[in-house]
């Protein structure tokens, strides 16, 4: 019944979104000292939530697959750029800090939105709690 709710499938996606980009953050982190490593990061998540809105598959039924979602070999991975060092690597503690506080912030907006949304679902069932 939720799922047919455009503001929590939005917000499920951005929980996803952020979840994804929290994971790409914590690789990149973990190999802040290994030569050559290229530091990774998720495209924006209004212009993949658009296209993956426009070109996406949906499931009809809940055991069938939905397509790729924000998983690490979805091309929404992309190189976060950044100097590399004299071995290679390209990962900046700092930066990577700024992508995590986003990623934070980013899941509790999803948070937000989805105890909003419930709550006036519940409201419009005549539901106070």
């Amino acid at each position: 019944m939720f799922d047919r709710i455009d503001t929590l499938r939005m917000a499920s996606s951005l929980t996803a979104h952020a979840a994804e980009r929290q994971k790409l953050i914590a690789r990149n982190v973990a190999n802040a000292d290994t030569p050559g490593f290229q530091s990774r990061d998720l495209a924006g998540f209004a212009e993949t939530y658009r296209s993956q809105g426009a070109m996406g598959m949906r499931a009809s039924r809940p055991g069938h697959l939905s397509g790729a979602g924000w998983g690490a070999g979805s091309a929404r991975v992309a190189d976060a750029g950044g100097e590399p060092a004299p071995n290679g690597n390209s990962v900046s503690l700092e930066d990577e800090m700024f992508r995590s506080a986003a990623a934070k912030r980013q899941f509790d907006l999803s948070l937000a939105v989805t105890k909003s949304s419930l709550s006036l679902v519940r409201t419009s069932l005549g539901r106070r709690s």
